[in-house]
């Protein structure tokens, strides 16, 4: 067991967007995790087993070697607070590529009636609802901006209908949510892409099938890219 390689990936997109990228590296999970209910699964190398863990804990996994790297978004991995680095493998992570999978972004949304950029420039304090409330505080220190910041888990879009907030910050892909209940997007703070991570202990203690398989997920990316 010590020479398995275990992939931490969470179920939905990530999951499905990241097949096409183990098949370029000649890896094929053996079960589709809608229809079963084991939460490791073996893949067509023996060396090699995917563990579907929530989206919020790829990190945590990764990082104390519940597996030996994984797929996460970077609003994730800047949630999460940890200490990564893109090379040399310093840090609580090693994120060595960007997947460009599982695109979208995070922005500011509000009611259509409510003057954002007024409240901005007058210095109100602003109300924001999120669950990336980490993203959101630094965003708007950056900014300089008073921000009351309510945690939530779910139903963003709630909040500024039912008055509890002024704004929320969100994940946007498409729009059509926030358009479906009257939001619109303000301000956007960043671009969010899903990242491989990797266990920098495991990467020095199995070097050899990790690099391999880093270095597979890199060309299939790149490839993937290419092709867009």
């Amino acid at each position: 067991m010590n020479n398995m390689i275990t992939l931490a990936l969470s179920k939905g997109r990530i999951f499905d967007d990241c097949l096409p990228l183990l098949a370029a590296a000649g890896i094929e999970v053996s079960e589709d995790p809608e229809k079963s209910r084991k939460l490791i699964l073996g893949t067509s190398q023996p060396g090699v087993r995917v563990v579907l863990v929530r989206a919020s804990d790829v990190p945590t996994y990764v990082e104390h070697g519940g597996a030996d790297l994984g797929v996460a978004g970077l609003d994730v991995l800047l949630e999460h607070g940890a200490d990564f680095a893109t090379a040399g493998g310093a840090g609580g992570l090693y994120v060595p590529v960007d997947l460009g999978i599982a695109r979208c972004r995070m922005s500011v949304a509000t009611r259509a009636d409510f003057d954002y950029a007024a409240a901005v420039k007058q210095g109100s304090r602003i109300r924001v609802a999120s669950k990336f409330t980490h993203i959101a505080r630094q965003h708007f220190a950056d900014k300089g901006v008073h921000v009351d910041l309510i945690k939530l888990y779910g139903s963003m879009e709630l909040a500024p209908l039912t008055g509890l907030a002024d704004a929320i910050v969100d994940l946007v892909s498409s729009g059509s949510t926030l358009r479906a209940n009257q939001l619109v997007e303000v301000e956007r703070i960043m671009d969010i892409s899903a990242r491989l991570v990797v266990n920098p202990a495991a990467l020095k203690l199995k070097r050899e099938p990790l690099r391999r398989l880093i270095d597979a997920f890199a060309q299939a990316a790149g490839l993937a890219r290419l092709a867009a």
